[in-house]
């Protein structure tokens, strides 16, 4: 029977909605993992650079130069995936881009030269910026066939594996070669991928029912410009919340230490206090969706982070200004899970990858911006970009209520 009809009859409470159940439980959890994987496997390679960087002998320009290849890998195989989802499907691509990702987080170690770290990253990149559109792909499938909003689940999974990532190579950094702990990353990632792929495989994306389904274009509906133009919109979005993202990760600690005079421990606790509380923020986005609906979501989340970042920013004490990077965390967190799953309801993969590549250029985008802004006029001034940016992004968000399909709450 075909999954469509079971869901169906999940719905109306027949016979086979025990199995149609099942199915969909085992998919969100299969996704959860590579969610998880993802960021595991990213933070793990990013506590490893400064090891890498003197293994190969590389400048600071040097390394610069070679890590744009991760940017452009991703960037450049953003605009490919979709397309690769909707002619082999995207539980398919998530799988193969999982075992290409496992696979190439161990080659930066094997390198001795920084021409040869950005070939390789290239290659990591590419799996990196294939497995978010494709995985992405087959969340905003999953989340129409559930029939909840369970989108910021996915991503807090992405925000935990990252901590643990980041936490576990920080720990071993101290006793364990950059070869060794790489090679162990690529081990669990093959492992993980092994255990949970079958699931994606045995399974192709759930259809919705009709109900739920978009409707075929009719002379009243949007053009395909127009739905271009909406797809663009909630991408916007997603870079105003990855700009912030980006730039709290490289300018947050900065702006304690040098600005406000913080212990450099307490002004490494920035970034990870604005990290938890989007954790946080995302593990709990599922119930909030449901009680205010995705406009709603968007519109405050983008106020809250606003609100937060001026205080960030301008605050004079150290206490305050982290109280600030907190509640920016909770107003960002549901931001860019939204925007990828209105993109993906419109536009499929296609949208998914659009919205996925103008969120990643994003995060490229805050920390050099920021750092020419604090050159022209000072570094709090440069971080309240990204209140004006998150502003934009509750604005987009009013103004896009009606376009795509938003579930009722």
């Amino acid at each position: 029977m075909p999954l469509l009809n079971k869901v169906r009859t999940a719905a109306s409470g027949g016979s086979g909605g025990d199995t149609a159940t099942r199915s969909l439980s085992r998919l969100r959890v299969a996704l959860t993992l590579f969610f998880a994987l993802d960021g595991f496997l990213f933070a793990g390679w990013v506590v490893r650079i400064p090891a890498v960087k003197q293994q190969t002998g590389a400048s600071a320009g040097d390394l610069g130069l070679a890590l744009l290849g991760v940017s452009a890998g991703a960037v450049i195989t953003m605009t490919l995936t979709g397309r690769l989802c909707r002619r082999y499907g995207s539980h398919a691509v998530t799988v193969a881009t999982a075992v290409l990702l496992s696979l190439s987080v161990a080659l930066p170690a094997l390198t001795r030269s920084p021409l040869a770290l950005g070939l390789v990253l290239l290659v990591f990149g590419a799996a990196y910026g294939g497995i978010n559109v494709a995985m992405n792909s087959a969340a905003v499938d999953l989340v129409t066939a559930l029939r909840r909003p369970v989108m910021p689940s996915f991503h807090a999974a992405f925000s935990l594996g990252g901590m643990i990532g980041a936490g576990l190579g920080g720990l071993l950094a101290g006793g364990l070669s950059p070869t060794a702990h790489l090679l162990g990353l690529t081990g669990v990632g093959l492992v993980l991928t092994a255990v949970a792929g079958p699931a994606l495989l045995r399974h192709p994306s759930p259809t919705p029912p009709k109900s739920l389904a978009p409707a075929a274009r009719t002379p009243g509906s949007p053009s395909r410009a127009g739905t271009r133009r909406v797809v663009l919109v909630f991408g916007v979005i997603a870079l105003c919340t990855a700009y912030g993202e980006g730039a709290l990760a490289d300018w947050g600690a900065l702006h304690l230490e040098q600005d406000l005079g913080a212990h450099p421990g307490v002004a490494a606790a920035g970034y990870s206090v604005f990290a938890l509380t989007m954790t946080v923020g995302r593990l709990t986005g599922t119930a909030l969706l449901e009680r205010l609906g995705q406009t709603r979501t968007l519109v405050a989340g983008g106020a809250t982070a606003a609100a937060g970042m001026l205080l960030g920013a301008l605050a004079p004490t150290v206490w305050a200004t982290l109280l600030g990077f907190a509640v920016t965390g909770l107003g960002l967190a549901n931001i860019f899970p939204v925007a990828v799953a209105r993109a993906g309801a419109v536009a499929g993969p296609g949208g998914v990858a659009t919205a996925s590549t103008l969120g990643y250029g994003g995060m490229l985008l805050g920390p050099p911006s920021i750092g020419f802004l604090a050159d022209w006029f000072s570094l709090p001034l440069a971080l309240t970009t990204v209140a004006a940016l998150a502003a934009g992004a509750a604005a987009m968000g009013y103004w896009a209520r009606n376009a795509g399909s938003e579930p009722a709450s």
